[in-house]
């Protein structure tokens, strides 16, 4: 059954043998049950399984099987149904009483290797070791499900694959029992999103005769770009002005007296203060020093650190969260990467010495080695209270090998690395020194900063900090209070006031991941209820998120800005109002907080699904409005010759049919990594066969043909940056060569 495993647990027997039908003594064993092969196999390693089997590894006391992620998942509306294979608005909505399980067909082989070893019958305990968190929880308690199994378990609960992790794990195992309401609050996630998703998604389709989706996270994200695109598209920029004072080396900047801005919309006003005070003096009437001090930016999330990603290097938050994977999985140097904490738990804090000395090679030796001298665990980043599956993402105990990293794992590696350095160094100490001046009636102030103690940010070398004063910071020379200071210049400046920007991928995260603002209306209860809940979405699931409202056509890139697209547009007029609002997903995760805490049953929580999908379909099926295609060619399709759409997909152009069941696609332009030689920018590839060219932007083109050509002379004689850390790699674990010296010297016999 879908929403529990059967509750008659097996008790342990006492014996460490069972008998079979020959009446021969078999050894019991433990079935460990991982995520992934690569965490199967390094938990293998550890636990003595040697004994290669198809999909398993075996040992004297374990035996480690692993899925490929999901190995089950819930059943298409087909299988409840033979007339649910056509698309029918008349059959909406589907509610079956409880949702089926099926194997995915693509990975059924592993799934049968993995059910052969649970039933085996000498195993008589299985130990979860999938990804500890809620959709872990629900990879392995569906394989259980589906394949009957109802033997004792126990739960691997650990934030690294490193050696001494699992180990430790191991030996602080966790009843199986306790993470029951963890497994129902996965199993509800999933039934209200099919509840409503499929029949939602198959009414706007069949309602509308366009390819169109729609979900309880996606739908809200595309609300909040319609309303940042509405913001920018309502701005209406203003011309301010301010004014400049130079006295002696000292900038000095005017100030209104009762609003304290340095700035103001009309120019008369400035180009008359600045006529009334030429040749004028400026008297210092208050100097303030206040000593300040900022503590080390937090340790990472994955969602900050996707931002930092995406901000930095232009890393896609997919791209961050794979790279991250790898790190984590591969190279065993980060922690789980899948964590909306940014503290650390108290019992981490003995293990930080031996973190710091991991990571503490190459450019981080001196900071690590400094760090390491006073460590000091402040509620600044440690903080159980705020911990709840994982801590924040902090290096392991692993020594890294900056040889096997790539380039993209070193940069994500390094932000990580840093900012773990930095939180253990002192907070940044500084002598802030404002100057207030008057010249008859105008005020003017300018500001100083004199470093007393650099603390963290000497972990970030070449940083500049980002200040938000509108002052900007200036070495001030020594004076004292009512000194006249002749004015030797005025300057009168200018700008104009800005619209906020577009989103691009990483301030999205950040903008799901907080999504107050396009709450209008709401309660505080529910305002605060969402940031409590971690926003739209989880950390684990924003990345798919974005990447199929890209691969649905409902927003485009340029450049780095993403803007809805016509269909995006219109699919928010088509669907019913709450299923854009941000509360809905609130709502939700709050109950599942609840279901997973115990506090709530999951099956009132699906009725209450059940019900709104109903009333939502319902919506649908009663709407007036109409869709329209205003992308489409005249190419027609080669598959049922209805015209195709020009879409603008993540990586380029595409031609796609407007009929929703002939699904014909095929890519015109690519966006490749190739640079022009005139403006650097990267070109797009356009054509087939023979006629593939390059195009820029700046009107440069050219042949693959001739591009490969031109790229074979330049490159000719070059070694690319893999071959020099491989030949890196080799040097050091080669075999010493004898020399001809060596030679001589191992020939003379000595007595």
């Amino acid at each position: 059954m879908l929403y529990y495993i059967e509750k008659k647990w097996i008790k342990m027997l006492c014996y460490r043998s069972i008998e079979d039908r020959k009446g021969s003594t078999i050894l019991s064993k433990i079935c460990v049950l991982a995520e992934k092969p690569s965490v199967g196999r390094d938990l293998a390693r550890v636990l003595g399984c040697t004994k290669g089997g198809n999909g398993y590894l075996e040992g004297d006391k374990y035996i480690v099987t692993w899925a490929l992620g999901h190995l089950v998942t819930l059943a298409d509306p087909e299988a409840y149904g033979e007339q649910y294979k056509s698309w029918r608005i008349e059959d909406l909505p589907i509610m079956p009483d409880e949702l089926d399980l099926v194997v995915i067909h693509q990975t059924m082989r592993q799934y049968q290797t993995v059910k052969q070893q649970l039933r085996r019958p000498d195993v008589m305990e299985i130990v979860i070791a999938t990804d500890a968190g809620r959709e872990g929880e629900l990879v392995a308690r569906w394989i259980l499900v589906k394949a009957k199994i109802h033997k004792p378990l126990k739960r691997l609960w650990i934030s690294s694959v490193t050696d001494k992790a699992i180990k430790d794990g191991f030996a602080h195992l966790k009843d199986g029992r306790n993470f029951e309401n963890l497994y129902h609050s996965a199993t509800a996630r999933a039934a209200s999103d099919w509840y409503v998703g499929i029949n939602a998604t198959r009414a706007l389709t069949c309602k509308f005769n366009a390819q169109l989706s729609c979900g309880r996270v996606q739908t809200p994200t595309l609300a909040i770009i319609a309303a940042r695109e509405q913001e920018i598209n309502s701005f209406v920029s203003k011309d301010y002005y301010g004014l400049k004072a130079y006295c002696k080396g000292i900038v000095f900047t005017w100030q209104d007296k009762k609003s304290k801005s340095f700035q103001v919309f009309d120019k008369a006003i400035m180009e008359q203060v600045q006529k009334n005070l030429q040749g004028s003096s400026l008297i210092l009437q208050k100097i303030e020093r206040t000593m300040k001090k900022k503590f080390a930016p937090m340790l990472y999330d994955l969602t900050s650190l996707q931002r930092d990603a995406n901000r930095l290097f232009s890393y896609s938050a997919k791209e961050t969260l794979s790279i991250m994977q790898k790190l984590y999985e591969t190279h065993k140097i980060l922690t789980y990467p899948r964590t909306d904490s940014c503290y650390i738990t108290a019992d981490i804090v003995p293990t930080l010495k031996e973190r710091l000395k991991a990571c503490g090679v190459g450019p981080y030796s001196r900071i690590a080695f400094q760090a390491s001298k006073n460590i000091q665990a402040s509620k600044h980043f440690v903080d159980d209270t705020k911990v709840s599956d994982h801590h924040a993402i902090i290096p392991t105990e692993q020594f890294v090998k900056f040889t096997a990293l790539s380039e993209k794992e070193h940069r994500i590696y390094d932000l990580v690395v840093r900012r773990f350095i930095a939180v253990l160094y002192p907070p940044y100490e500084y002598e802030q020194t404002i100057l207030e001046a008057v010249a008859g009636d105008a005020v003017f102030a300018a500001q100083g900063r004199i470093v007393k103690v650099l603390g963290w940010r000497e972990v970030y070398e070449n940083d500049d900090e980002d200040e938000t004063d509108l002052l900007s910071e200036q070495l001030l020379p020594k004076i004292e209070e009512k000194t006249k200071i002749l004015i030797e210049r005025l300057q009168l400046t200018q700008g104009k006031t800005k619209p906020p920007a577009h989103f691009n991928e990483g301030t999205l995260l950040g903008a799901m991941e907080n999504p107050v603002k396009y709450m209008a209306g709401e309660s505080k209860a529910l305002k605060s209820m969402i940031g409590e809940t971690g926003g739209l979405g989880t950390v684990a699931t924003r990345a798919d998120i974005i990447e199929k409202l890209f691969n649905t056509f409902l927003m485009e890139k340029k450049g780095k800005d993403i803007y809805l697209t016509a269909k995006g547009r219109q699919l928010l007029d088509l669907v019913p109002r709450e299923l854009k609002e941000p509360a809905l997903t609130a709502r939700w995760e709050q109950q599942l907080s609840a279901i997973a805490d115990g506090r709530l049953q999951n099956e009132k929580f699906i009725s209450d699904i059940k019900e709104y999908a109903r009333k939502l379909i319902n919506e649908i099926k009663d709407s007036t409005a109409r869709f329209h295609h205003d992308n489409i060619t005249r190419k027609a399709c080669p598959e049922c010759g209805k015209f195709l759409l020009e879409v603008n997909g993540k990586h380029g152009k595409m031609l796609v049919c407007q009929d929703r069941e002939c699904g014909y696609r095929r890519t015109i332009t690519t966006l490749t990594n190739a640079r022009c030689p005139n403006c650097h920018k990267k070109m797009e590839m356009r054509g087939e066969g023979e006629n593939k060219s390059f195009f820029c932007s700046c009107g440069y083109r050219e042949k693959l043909s001739a591009f490969q050509t031109r790229k074979e002379k330049t490159s000719a004689g070059r070694i690319s940056k893999g071959e020099v850390a491989r030949y890196m790699h080799e040097q050091k674990t080669a075999e010493p060569v004898n020399t001809a010296l060596a030679d001589a010297l191992a020939a003379l016999k000595l007595k």
